[in-house]
């Protein structure tokens, strides 16, 4: 599971996740990509899965980039407890995904295999996504 080493506070405030991406928006070291085309929260159980699902495809040929991590972390109350008591523990980590923001992005494969391991990916993922081409940008 993806997680940040150390952080300076051990929980956080939930935030706005709101607006486009502007960077991590185009493919920088890929032929092909994975975008996100909504906004949302990406678990780090969920990259690791869209991860697993490229490399069984691909046989782990070629290469693959995860342009995002998961540092924001996310608590929960376990249920049946009541009001008060505080925040929390924490149950993981997520990264808050706007549209536009490239996910992963994969090289060293033909198009075909690319498209398909991208499209498992997807399946794996809370967003909605869109597949790349370096010269479609």
């Amino acid at each position: 599971m993806l997680a940040p080493k150390r952080q300076k506070y051990r929980k956080t405030f939930r935030g706005k996740n709101r607006g486009k991406a502007i960077r991590g928006s185009t493919i920088n070291f890929g032929e092909y990509g994975l975008k996100a085309l909504a906004q949302g929260m990406v678990s780090s159980a969920q990259i690791e899965a869209a991860r697993k699902a490229i490399a069984h495809y691909t046989k782990r040929e070629g290469k693959i980039w995860i342009r995002v991590f998961p540092d924001k972390p996310i608590t929960g109350k376990p249920s049946g407890t009541r009001m008060g008591g505080g925040k929390g523990d924490i149950q993981g980590y997520v990264v808050p995904v706007t549209p536009g923001k490239v996910l992963f992005e994969l090289a060293g494969v033909n198009g075909f295999i690319a498209s398909e391991a991208l499209r498992r990916a997807a399946d794996k993922l809370p967003v909605k996504t869109k597949f790349l081409k370096r010269d479609e940008i």
